[in-house]
């Protein structure tokens, strides 16, 4: 029988995921040459696990349990599942707030850029008033406005909504990065 891999079973508390699987090498994508502790996870199982862990939410501990048959089980002396599992939640971590920082950074390109053009289309719209009140003038100066601010549209996308669900997948990718993996025999 196989040792845990972490020495503390989940308490009661936590929320277990749990895996079944008929060899550990289903866990990690076939194609990937890199050294067990660096390999990347099966799409499927990343989806499941993150699935998993979005639907636990971040309040309650969790602990990853993958059972295996008693012939598939690691000898003690192998890499360590765990750190191989939280090294890789801990790269897309790392991943995914190198694409928040971008995203930050591409937001506030695009608010300089927004905030100039609904300046040139407000001095347009003053130009237009200036030479008449008539309806050509009124109906070009409200275009300038309008289009102005839907100029506006994608830096307020960013900065109100857009970053959200990035900010929530960091955080859960931390917490799988450091919970804790049990194997257990099937």
């Amino acid at each position: 029988m196989a040792e845990p891999e972490h020495p503390n079973p989940p308490t009661t508390a936590e929320a277990k995921i749990e895996i079944s699987l008929n060899r550990l090498s289903q866990l990690f994508n076939s194609l990937d040459p890199s050294p067990f502790h660096e390999r990347d996870l099966d799409q499927d199982a990343e989806d499941y696990i993150i699935g998993s862990a979005e639907e636990i939410g971040l309040q309650r501990p969790i602990a990853l349990i993958v059972h295996l048959p008693a012939d598939q089980l690691p000898p003690s002396g192998s890499p360590d599942l765990g750190e191989a599992i939280h090294n890789y939640f801990a790269y897309r971590e790392d991943h995914e707030r190198r694409r928040l920082r971008l995203l930050f950074r591409d937001g506030r390109i695009a608010l300089i850029s927004g905030l100039v053009f609904l300046f040139c289309c407000v001095l347009l719209r003053e130009l237009a008033f200036s030479f008449g009140n008539d309806a050509a003038s009124e109906i070009f100066g409200e275009g300038m406005l309008i289009i102005g601010w839907v100029a506006m549209w994608r830096p307020l996308e960013i900065f109100l909504y857009e970053w959200v669900p990035i900010r929530r997948r960091c955080r859960v990718l931390a917490k799988l990065a450091a919970m804790p993996v049990i194997i257990r025999p099937k």
